[in-house]
């Protein structure tokens, strides 16, 4: 049963929520590449120009701000995917099928994160859409809702 004021009001406020979801995951990920480059937040840093994980390190940590910040959100966006992707098949997936027996449940979250992001684009609240490039989402159509 579907009551149309309760998506009209949820439908109004999805580019605020995609905005802010996109924060926190610019976030998180930004956290993870400087753990991994500067060797905090309790992790000892990456040798620079150590394969994969430095170069993993730079992305999360350059990809994530420009996500964070909601500036180029699609192609930064589109590149950590990747980077997700890639990191789950080489290093977690060797070692069991599902994420929760391999230890890779971050990086497939994150993967599927940022492909939405892709998709869907940066939301309100980004610093491109502030000065009139890449624009939030539009309210999606529903047929027959």
């Amino acid at each position: 049963m579907s009551n149309p004021r309760l998506n009209d009001w949820l439908t109004t406020r999805q580019p605020l929520v995609l905005g802010l979801f996109r924060i926190v995951l610019g976030l998180l990920f930004a956290s993870e590449g400087a753990a991994t480059i500067f060797g905090v937040l309790d992790r000892k840093a990456s040798p620079v120009g150590d394969w994969p994980f430095w170069y993993a390190g730079l992305i999360e940590l350059v990809c994530g701000v420009l996500v964070l910040l909601g500036v180029a959100t699609r192609p930064a966006a589109f590149l950590s995917s990747g980077a997700m992707a890639f990191a789950y098949f080489t290093e977690h997936q060797p070692d069991g099928l599902f994420p929760l027996q391999n230890g890779g449940l971050a990086p497939v979250l994150f993967c599927w994160g940022f492909l939405l992001l892709v998709f869907s684009g940066p939301g309100a609240l980004s610093l491109s859409g502030a000065l009139g490039g890449e624009r939030g989402t539009r309210p999606a159509v529903h047929a027959g809702s």
